[in-house]
């Protein structure tokens, strides 16, 4: 009998040599790196740049307290935007503007007139966070246990046209981030609820969606507007702050005629006609509120019709 015990204390004292307690690991969100394209992967060049501005992000899953608010306590995905906001940012390719209380886009048109110092945005990003959920997993063995904790946020983002209204983009990504601990023989930690799991899933899901709104913008066409004709040449919105240089060249295009589609009840601008070429002489202004200067190379401008005419690259 004393044989027996003293075999099945020394095969639990082997198995406790060779196993040892595993710390809480808190795993990497997945995939927080977003797919990015080739043609955003390539070493950054001075661009023209994009005006954007993120409409809201709203919170509409059916939680009772919502984790993601803003200061007036509306259910506003203010960090999900912030972490989109810094992404786009970063990448040095769009002038991002703050607009988190504007919810209308028809707003974006008018905003020059109604609100001083406020730049009105070529596109909104409007988004809500549409699914949130956790999970708690324990796996109990002879002489261990294991419990995971996983968090899994979606989100979903739209791309707003401002002068058209039209949604040019959408898309859906889902972010997850997990957390273990593990205990041998009653020896390790214990999972407490990590909160920053949420934190993680988001930033993932965001993260996903990143390269492709990239994408969608910079195939967008850069336009500037004529604002006015001052001695031999005229002031065209943009400045240096859009990757605009001295002596670069645009073309002044004639706005085409709107006419209504019925199929779609869209509002459909015809091809506009070149009018001019224009060049960049020098700039005003500092960030934001720069602009260029331009002198006309080929062609004639109508300085009475400077609202008819839009710049755009040759």
């Amino acid at each position: 009998m004393n044989a027996k015990i003293s075999l099945v204390i020394s095969a639990a004292l082997a198995l406790t040599a060779c196993t040892s307690a595993t710390q809480e690991v808190v795993n990497q969100p997945i995939e927080t790196t977003p797919q990015v394209s080739k043609t955003i992967a390539e070493p950054m060049e001075m661009s023209l740049k994009r005006v954007v501005a993120i409409s809201r992000f709203s919170d509409e899953t059916k939680r009772g307290n919502s984790f993601l608010v803003d200061q007036n306590n509306d259910r506003i995905g203010k960090q999900a935007a912030d972490i989109l906001s810094a992404r786009l940012t970063d990448s040095g390719k769009f002038i991002m503007l703050e607009r988190s209380d504007i919810a209308a886009v028809a707003r974006e048109n008018e905003i020059e007139n109604t609100v001083a110092n406020v730049a009105a945005a070529d596109f909104l990003i409007i988004g809500s966070v549409s699914e949130y959920g956790r999970s708690n997993v324990s796996d109990v063995g002879i002489f261990s246990r294991n419990k995971k904790q996983k968090a899994f946020v979606t989100v979903n983002v739209r791309l707003v046209n401002t002068k058209t209204s039209q949604v040019v983009f959408s898309e859906e990504a889902t972010g997850e981030a997990t957390a273990e601990a593990n205990k041998v023989f009653g020896v390790g930690n214990t999972a407490s609820y990590d909160s920053s799991l949420d934190d993680k899933a988001l930033s993932a899901a965001v993260s996903k969606l990143v390269s492709d709104i990239m994408e969608n913008l910079l195939d967008s066409p850069w336009q500037a507007y004529l604002l006015s004709k001052e001695n031999d040449g005229f002031y065209m919105s943009g400045g240096e702050n859009q990757g605009i240089k001295k002596q670069d060249k645009f073309a002044v295009i004639s706005k085409g005629k709107l006419i209504k589609n019925p199929q779609t009840g869209m509002m459909v601008e015809m091809p506009g006609k070149e009018v001019a070429q224009i060049e960049v002489i020098e700039f005003i202004g500092e960030g934001n509120n720069s602009l260029s200067f331009a002198k006309v190379v080929s062609g004639d401008i109508d300085e009475a019709r400077l609202d008819d005419y839009v710049v755009r690259e040759l």
